[in-house]
């Protein structure tokens, strides 16, 4: 999000000057707050909010993650995806096991504080794979595949017996398992956690193309999708809106062919120059001068673009544990202490500030 005091928080420091964006940025931002209050979709009817990720120091159970949740939910969200890491070392390794930032205790408190704030609280696996991504996973023969799924059940079992015994909303079997997606083991693994976990099940594909391309649709709830399609330079408003629609009416045709909802399990985009080109590219891979104004127009783009009947909830990568994260002068996804803050309090909780 970009810093400009007009969307500062009390208390909030200002941005440098130098980096405070024009007039026309902010009225263009306003103008899609406006739209946002008077779109299809009525609040009441929809189930946005965060990633929330556990800060070192903050793990979940503890009393700064449970203020870090209720400040989130005074902005209005209304769910949350809570996230256990599965770890490989990689792509091609079938030794997939849980991580060690998240075990059952720290779950099973996350969605308890969660779901006393009257949280929507979906449980959301993420494979992790040092120097690659989920995509990637691709076990390098069949028996190769069929042991990491051997595994992977496990694990997904173990998860969903957390995420039932504390009340969970809705799991997810996998997040942006792209290579995988047309494996026969999914099937049995729906069986297996549908005996275990007893509410909503979805899948979150990578972005519309695999989502268009997911077989087993018919088995779940819900379209878990995550959105980070490249949207052009910082300036090209009129080229990323043009992008944001795109998908948005993909989505909607794929919601009509597979009747299910969508669940945007996740749009997100650092606070920093350049941002737009590449949206999940991290600070760890580029550094980048500070521009949360950046971040807030892109967010409330998505948000404008998404607000149609077809999708269910939007859930902005991400919010932290720690109550203190973020800041204007922070380059990274998170959205505390910035600018996006307002964008979507004003969209989830008619909180627009006055122009």
């Amino acid at each position: 999000m970009n810093g400009g005091a007009r969307w500062c928080l009390p208390g909030m420091p200002k941005a440098p000057r130098h980096r405070s964006p024009s007039f026309r940025r902010r009225l263009v931002a306003l103008s899609t707050l406006i739209l946002l209050a008077t779109g299809q979709a009525t609040q009441a009817q929809r189930l946005d909010g965060f990633n929330v990720i556990a800060a070192e120091g903050h793990p979940f159970g503890s009393a700064s993650a449970r203020q870090a949740l209720k400040t989130a939910r005074a902005l209005g969200a209304k769910a949350v995806a809570v996230i256990p890491f599965l770890w490989q070392p990689t792509p091609s390794s079938e030794e997939i096991v849980r991580g060690s930032d998240m075990g059952d205790a720290e779950l099973a408190a996350a969605i308890r504080d969660a779901r006393a704030l009257g949280f929507f609280v979906l449980v959301k696996p993420h494979v992790w794979v040092p120097g690659s991504w989920a995509g990637a996973v691709e076990p390098g023969s069949e028996a190769a595949w069929r042991a990491w799924f051997t595994r992977y059940r496990v694990e997904i079992l173990r998860i969903a017996r957390v995420a039932q015994a504390e009340g969970a909303d809705a799991l997810a079997l996998g997040t942006e398992l792209t290579k995988a997606i047309g494996r026969p083991e999914w099937l049995e693994l729906t069986v297996a956690v549908r005996a275990v976990f007893t509410r909503e099940l979805i899948y979150v594909a990578h972005d519309l193309k695999e989502a268009e391309a997911v077989p087993f649709w018919d088995r779940l709830d819900a379209i878990g999708v995550s959105l980070y399609p490249p949207l052009g330079s910082d300036e090209d408003r009129a080229g990323r809106i043009a992008t944001m629609q795109g998908v948005a009416e993909g989505l909607d045709r794929l919601a009509k062919r597979v009747d299910k909802p969508v669940i945007v399990a996740e749009i997100g985009v650092r606070s920093a120059v350049g941002a737009a080109a590449k949206p999940w590219e991290s600070a760890e891979e580029r550094v980048a001068r500070a521009d949360p104004q950046l971040q807030a127009d892109l967010l409330a783009d998505w948000l404008g673009a998404l607000n149609r009947p077809s999708v269910r909830s939007v859930l902005v990568w991400r919010w932290l544990t720690d109550p203190r994260a973020g800041g204007v002068a922070d380059t990274d996804f998170t959205v505390q202490g910035k600018p996006a803050e307002r964008i979507l309090m004003c969209a989830w909780a008619a909180g627009c500030a006055k122009p």
